[in-house]
């Protein structure tokens, strides 16, 4: 009769993960869950050049940072077979400029394969 106890609880357990939203699929990046938007610029000229968007960067400068440097090598190393990336701003230069508009942080770069 032990048995009903601990499906009790796993059925619980079960129940609760249904629940989570869907930003705890999300990666986080100094504690945070950010949406991370990759895409080209121009597709059909230059589909190397990107830009990341990273929406409600806000909430951390730094995370805001690693997720835009984390979404550029997944799109370049998807869409090129490379992790070089030629950057307008490098996400982890501390130094480089930072500029919210709408509290999203946009950052560009170009593939190097």
């Amino acid at each position: 009769m032990k048995f009903f106890p601990i499906a009790g609880l796993v059925a619980v357990a079960a129940l609760a993960a249904c629940g989570s939203t869907a930003t705890s699929n999300r990666p986080v990046y100094d504690g945070v869950p950010f949406k991370v938007k990759a895409k080209p610029i121009d597709k059909k000229t230059d589909p190397a050049t990107f830009s990341i968007e990273i929406k409600n960067a806000g909430r951390s400068i730094k995370g805001a940072r690693e997720a835009a440097a984390h979404g550029g090598t997944k799109y370049c190393v998807q869409n090129y077979g490379s992790s070089k990336i030629a950057w307008v701003a490098d996400p982890m230069d501390e130094e480089a400029q930072l500029t919210l508009t709408d509290g999203r942080a946009i950052f560009q770069g170009t593939c190097n394969p």
